[in-house]
């Protein structure tokens, strides 16, 4: 989610940075790597398969890391040879600067938005015709309120 606001500044080098510094800790699918990298950076960055896998791919043909498959997951671990290299640098995870790359007021309104869109993901999924209807005006009154909030300058 965007809203016209400034994404989050990833450098170069920091998905690189954080996975190295989370494998520093343990063993882990890319998966969980995405989940530990968002958690951490108080849900500002969430860095795609698309930018974790082909970094993962990279740290294991230099030698760096191992993957290994378990139960139709792969699950990635520092090499002998990279540990004291990631040691060296785990202070230097980079999810916090990515965190304070964005206005705490907009990461917090954008923290609370995702947060009704899960739950509106599980009325869609759950809900009976009553709480369908509830919440149907519940969200007519939140949209007329927020335009009026928008309309009082």
């Amino acid at each position: 989610m965007h809203w016209g606001r400034p994404a989050p500044r990833v450098r170069r080098g920091d998905v690189r940075a954080a996975l190295l510094a989370l494998l520093h800790e343990g063993p882990r699918n890319g998966y969980q790597m995405i989940q530990d990298i968002e958690e951490r950076s108080g849900g500002v960055w969430r860095p795609s398969p698309g930018s974790v896998y082909p970094a993962l791919q990279q740290l294991e043909d230099e030698g760096l890391v191992a993957g290994d498959e378990t139960g139709g997951s792969r699950t990635y671990r520092l090499s002998d040879g990279a540990r004291a290299q990631a040691a060296r640098h785990a202070d230097e995870a980079p999810w916090e600067e990515v965190a304070r790359s964005v206005p705490a007021d907009q990461h917090e309104l954008a923290v609370l938005w995702s947060q009704l869109n899960e739950a509106f993901a599980h009325l869609v999924r759950t809900a009976s015709d009553r709480q369908v209807e509830e919440a149907k005006k519940l969200i007519g009154k939140t949209r007329r309120a927020v335009f009026q909030i928008l309309a009082e300058d």
